[in-house]
């Protein structure tokens, strides 16, 4: 009795039932969120004994009210902006702000261990109040994606937070002021295990604190921004522990004329030697002539991260084929359907693979590298192990789908984005492919399909909604040919919480009707519709209690071309639309148009 929980004990010092002993070994929040509404008195125990709560969306609850449920939590993730906020389509001032959250934390929840903020607005002095009041028992820091704070901040943080074992900032917009944050570490800190500001503008970096840091703390995993390698070699001669690494470089002219000079360069590498427990490799800047440094981990290798390496398709076919025990890839398409084909016949414990768009200017010197149904139907029949697999492909078939269907059957997530770069793909529409891998991979959580017009029709949209049972999240881009397509699907996907829609010939009513016929979706983002012409009120169809609905109007954007020239893009409408008991947000930005009051039951 005296090693369970105080706060479940009855008036007379006992357990009420057998559950009450149950209930706080349960871990899945499916599990805790279905117990929660068995009764009263089991949604008390889930309230009392969760330690941890992940909110996919900051807006759907208030502060307060997280804290008044989940009294005794020691771990929360939040997020922010939409998913489309990391490619630039939603507008800087959106919202996502931290600020209500840190000052809830700082009064109420005093066993937090744990921070995770994804995609929001995170402020030096957000830092610097989480530091003062939680600061003692804080163990991890995650801003992942966060953008507002600088390296005074992390300051706050790295000063006060002693007990840290992660700090993680991947692909934060960090403005960069000195190095002190990390000076701070080096001198004070003794637990950390996981450092991470990769792909970060934080370039204030004395190697001699990452070497101490590796001779003081139990550095699993170290992630750092853009450096030459050969400035680690005492870094990793003292991190013995160092399981994973990432951001390192190499710095040679690979056109030098003179062999002599270029064979001096490398030889700067020669004393790189990586720690005997590295599984996990992402080096930036690499490329064909420096990869040989990588050779002799690569048997050990169980992730390789080359979505910022130099490497052409024979470099990717070199290094693959010394990767027995991958597990985990990351590159892009200039892997080619060559290297899909390596990876399938040497990399047959592969669980996770992404595939990113590669520059145009890199498909031309490489003309192996893209990826097509060829490349997808080797790496099906070879890699029978893909829980994940996210790819960009130049041309697609039927028959690579059915493929992936027919082999896959432990996928998970499944996303497919179809590039434009080849003008005549010869197998659309892809409605059977389509149909046969859903059926397949009857395991998916996760579905992303991004065509072009003509690539699925209303009858592919309506086989979607048939053969979609579990999958929880999904996108889907140019599909479907009418709103009778969205209907159609609509009448399936009865797990499906989050849907996001790009370039979609769908009108706002046949929207609103299909939200109101999904009736497990919590959340709804759609960019380029047919608006109607009563601006927007064909959406009021699907007004209901707790259920917010936003408007974000076309815009022009400017952004840099690869020549360095600004090009103006014209952003269609939003529609973002999501349940909240938080009620109408009061954080609008002029770019946000709230389509009604949101209706509010406390």
């Amino acid at each position: 009795m005296e090693d369970r929980h105080p706060a479940l004990l009855m008036n007379n010092g006992a357990y009420d039932t057998v559950f009450e002993l149950v209930i706080p070994y349960l871990t899945d929040p499916r599990d805790r969120d279905a117990v929660s509404l068995v009764c009263r008195r089991w949604y008390e125990i889930d309230a009392l004994t969760r330690k941890h709560i992940t909110m996919a969306f900051c807006y759907t609850a208030t502060p307060q009210r997280l804290s008044q449920r989940f009294p005794h939590l020691e771990s929360v993730k939040l997020k922010g902006k939409p998913r489309a906020a990391m490619f630039n389509l939603i507008p800087e001032d959106w919202g996502g702000y931290v600020t209500p959250w840190v000052e809830e934390i700082s009064r109420s929840l005093a066993q937090l261990k744990a921070v995770h903020f994804r995609r929001m607005i995170v402020g030096d002095s957000d830092l610097e109040l989480l530091a003062r009041c939680r600061g003692k028992i804080l163990e991890v820091i995650k801003l992942d994606k966060c953008c507002g704070f600088t390296t005074d901040g992390l300051l706050h943080i790295t000063r006060s937070c002693r007990s840290l074992k992660t700090l993680f900032l991947e692909e934060s917009k960090v403005i960069d002021k000195d190095g002190q944050w990390l000076r701070e570490i080096a001198l004070n800190h003794t637990a950390l295990e996981n450092l991470n500001f990769y792909l970060t503008e934080i370039g204030n970096v004395d190697f001699q604190d990452l070497e101490l840091i590796a001779r003081r703390c139990p550095l699993i995993s170290l992630k750092i921004s853009d450096c030459d390698i050969v400035d680690l070699i005492g870094f990793f001669r003292a991190a013995v522990s160092l399981e994973e690494f990432a951001g390192g470089s190499t710095n040679v002219q690979q056109d030098l004329e003179d062999e002599n000079s270029l064979n001096e360069q490398l030889g700067r590498y020669a004393a790189v030697s990586f720690p005997q427990k590295l599984c996990q490799l992402g080096l930036t800047y690499l490329g064909n002539l420096e990869m040989q440094i990588v050779f002799p981990v690569c048997a050990r290798l169980k992730k390789l991260d080359l979505l910022y390496a130099f490497l052409n398709t024979e470099g990717h076919c070199q290094v693959l084929r010394r990767c027995p025990n991958l597990e985990v890839l990351e590159t892009r398409d200039v892997i080619g359907d060559r290297g899909l084909g390596i990876l399938a016949k040497f990399c047959k414990r592969l669980r996770r693979l992404r595939i990113e768009r590669g520059a145009d200017e890199q498909e031309i010197e490489d003309e192996e590298g893209i990826v097509s149904h060829a490349g997808l139907i080797s790496l099906a029949q070879g890699c029978t192990e893909l829980e994940y697999m996210a790819v960009y492909v130049s041309d697609i078939t039927n028959e690579a789908l059915e493929c992936v269907g027919m082999h896959l059957h432990k996928l998970s997530d499944f996303r497919l984005v179809l590039l434009d770069r080849e003008e005549n793909i010869t197998d659309l529409p892809l409605d059977n492919g389509v149909r046969s891998l859903l059926s397949g991979c009857s395991g998916l959580r996760r579905f992303a399909l991004y065509l072009r017009a003509g690539g699925l029709t209303d009858v592919g949209l309506g086989y979607i909604g048939q053969h979609s049972p579990n999958v929880r999240w999904m996108l889907l881009g140019y599909v479907g040919g009418s709103d009778a397509g969205l209907a159609e699907f609509s009448k399936g996907c009865p797990s499906l919480q989050k849907l996001e829609m790009r370039g979609c010939v769908f009108s706002e009513r046949a929207i609103a009707q299909a939200t109101l016929q999904l009736k497990s979706l919590r959340y709804l983002w759609v960019q380029g519709y047919r608006v109607s012409s009563i601006g927007g009120q064909d959406l009021l169809a699907m007004v209901r209690p707790f259920w917010n609905i936003e408007l974000i109007p076309p815009r022009s954007v400017e952004a840099p071309a690869d020549n360095g020239e600004v090009v103006v893009f014209e952003h269609p409408a939003h529609i973002l639309a999501y349940y909240s008991l938080a009620g109408q947000r009061t954080d609008f930005p002029p770019t946000v148009i709230p389509l009604q009051p949101a209706a509010f039951h406390s």
